[in-house]
């Protein structure tokens, strides 16, 4: 009989034990990847953890839009430094520059270098960037006087408001965008303020979603006096544009009667282009060109968007990113719960001096919760 002390038993029972323990080990390690692959395989599209390769396709046709000078490079590679880190170092989506003037090629080395995604730079045409033909000049140009000397702010700016023209109706035209179905307004001196481990472009096309923000405000409305009697004179023009379900109720609490100033805050704005190059944009910005106002006062893109978004599209095709943490140069939106925590944002949700949605200027935010819904039967995009 073998003593159960010798070497050899010793030996044999611990090289049992070792295969029995890898078995054990490689069964269950199999198990979990199965778990695990099977758990990523029922998360939506939109949340699975996937890179996106610079130059590959993507399942969203997309792209940042950025209309700068070139004396905004600076400012831009801090923009596009909070993009990357935040969002882009995985996802790749490409930038397209745009400017009315011919971009420096030290414009293009400093932002370039600030990405591995694809980069465009393209020039404003000049029709873009200039008075149609039927803007009277020297009007124009005494209301900027008489508007800078009551203290409006860019009262007195003529390119300001060849920009807001652009940017309310002109910027998809450009051929640069013709390639993209969705695109993100980015800006010189913004900030991101939490992580994006999602992609919202994904999220907004597998919901037919045609309009994303993050913060909603009120107009100053000494820039815009008699937008929204041209907006009445529209929609007695074009009934048959108006849906019977859409938003309005968020920019007019009297049926249409007057307008409270609620407005989404453009500087941030997700887009699906499909919104903009459609018949109903298409003809209401055409009607509003023709009334003056982008140069007879100072007609903001952010009103004419979110009016557009309030005239024509539903409350569930507008989408509130609340948990995406954001800052431009006065106010910001910081989120708070559990999507702070996740997110790593910085920001302060109880920062009253920043934070839109804690202070009285951010009330817009707020009652856009309170829109009705529209009713199930007539829903054009998916909700959660």
């Amino acid at each position: 009989m073998i003593a159960t002390r010798s070497p050899l038993v010793r030996f044999l029972l611990l090289a049992i034990a070792l295969v029995g323990l890898y078995a054990l080990v490689h069964v269950n390690y199999d198990a979990a990847s199965d778990f695990i692959s099977s758990g990523s395989k029922k998360l939506e599209p939109y949340r699975r953890p996937v890179s996106y390769q610079p130059g590959e396709p993507k399942p969203v046709k997309a792209c940042f839009a950025v209309l700068a000078r070139n004396r905004d490079w600076r400012s831009l590679r801090e923009s596009m430094k909070q993009m990357e880190d935040r969002f882009n170092h995985r996802f790749n989506y490409p930038y397209v520059f745009l400017n009315d003037e011919p971009f420096s090629d030290e414009f293009k080395n400093m932002t370039q270098s600030m990405t591995k995604a694809e980069v465009f730079y393209g020039q404003i045409p000049r029709e873009h960037w200039s008075y149609p033909e039927w803007i009277d000049q020297d009007k124009a140009r005494d209301r900027r006087k008489a508007m800078h000397d009551d203290g409006v702010m860019y009262g007195g700016s003529e390119s300001y408001r060849h920009m807001c023209r652009f940017e309310s109706g002109l910027f998809f035209q450009h051929p640069l965008l013709q390639q993209f179905d969705f695109y993100w307004r980015l800006e010189p001196g913004i900030q991101y303020l939490c992580d994006i481990t999602y992609d919202p472009f994904l999220y907004m096309k597998e919901r037919n979603i045609k309009y994303g923000w993050t913060i909603g405000i009120y107009e100053l409305m000494n820039t815009v006096p008699t937008l929204w009697d041209s907006v009445k004179k529209f929609i007695k023009t074009h009934p048959e544009l108006i849906p019977e379900h859409n938003s309005l109720w968020w920019v007019s609490r009297d049926n249409g009667t007057t307008y409270n100033g609620c407005h989404f805050w453009s500087n941030f704005e997700i887009a699906d282009l499909s919104f903009y190059r459609g018949e109903q944009y298409s003809k209401f910005f055409e009607f509003l060109d023709h009334e003056g106002g982008f140069f007879y006062e100072r007609w903001g893109d952010a009103p004419v968007h979110s009016i557009a978004a309030a005239l024509f599209l539903q409350k569930e095709e507008v989408h509130w990113f609340n948990d995406i943490g954001y800052l431009h140069p006065g106010w910001q939106h910081c989120p708070s719960g559990d999507a702070w925590m996740n997110n790593r944002c910085t920001c302060d949700p109880k920062d009253t001096d920043k934070t839109i949605t804690n202070a009285g200027w951010g009330k817009c935010s707020r009652e856009w919760e309170l829109l009705p819904d529209t009713p199930a039967q007539f829903r054009k995009a998916r909700i959660d």
